[in-house]
């Protein structure tokens, strides 16, 4: 098993529009730099350059909110037209409340206002970005047109800001997966003392977009494409669902 890991953020990556070839950025983003993709290696990408190339922007302008999404702006205290597409987003509305909107998101993950953001979208206010339509699609795309090109077996994430129950700040975690083990289980194995691992499954794919949105950042850094070497496991076919808990075992849902 590997002991260093690496992960390089891709530099003087262009704004993302409508329509770009974003696998072909990526491979410009390598050359400068100055990465030759091997087998094994991971890429890591912002949700929303993702969203930005699959046009996935949308004008509040353009949105007729419900009654269902006047009555949550009037609890939330937000824009109803912004509600209106969160419920559009969403499978259901879990909690609502000064300023806060968290929902079970229609890909099954909870986040707050289903993913839909106006942070480094340009164009007029009212523009928002949703979450791509498949991640995982998306990613297996990306995947397949990067792997092709360089002729090595790799993983692709796509990663998200969320919060998280308890604790302060976001952190990056994984909304698309292909290629790259989303969920590792080290159960029935030994620990260093031979007791014998019972619970211990491994969020691989959000310990890897942590990693990547700290390099990433939140702001105005530009850097939206991070490669990582040196995983400390074989990559497989993943996807987001191994990392989704079960209704049957969440005990706050």
């Amino acid at each position: 098993m590997t002991t260093t890991m690496t992960l390089t953020a891709l530099p003087d990556f262009p704004l993302v529009r409508e329509g770009d070839d974003l696998g072909h950025l990526i491979q410009e983003g390598l050359g400068r730099a100055g990465v030759d993709l091997v087998d094994g290696d991971v890429i890591v990408v912002a949700q929303k350059v993702v969203s930005k190339a699959e046009g996935r922007r949308l004008n509040l302008a353009e949105v007729e909110p419900s009654e269902e999404a006047r009555s949550l702006a009037r609890t939330a205290g937000k824009d109803p037209r912004m509600m209106e597409v969160v419920l559009r987003e969403s499978r259901r509305v879990l909690r609502a409340e000064r300023e806060v909107v968290i929902v079970e998101h229609r890909l099954g993950f909870v986040c707050a206002n289903a993913g839909v953001d106006h942070s480094n979208v340009d164009g007029e206010d009212g523009w928002m970005l949703l979450l791509p339509e498949n991640p995982d699609a998306s990613a297996a795309r990306l995947r397949r047109q990067l792997e092709t090109w360089s002729g090595t077996r790799l993983g692709v994430l796509i990663i998200d800001s969320h919060g998280r129950a308890w604790r302060m700040g976001v952190v990056g975690v994984a909304i698309g997966v292909s290629g790259f083990p989303a969920l590792v289980d080290r159960r029935g194995e030994r620990d260093l003392f031979g007791y014998r691992l019972r619970v211990t499954q491994i969020g691989l794919a959000d310990e890897i977009a942590a990693g990547a949105s700290a390099l990433m950042g939140q702001a105005d850094e530009g850097r939206p494409v991070v490669h990582v070497r040196g995983l400390p496991y074989p990559l497989r076919e993943g996807s987001l669902a191994e990392l989704l808990r079960p209704a049957d075992q969440d005990l706050f849902r």
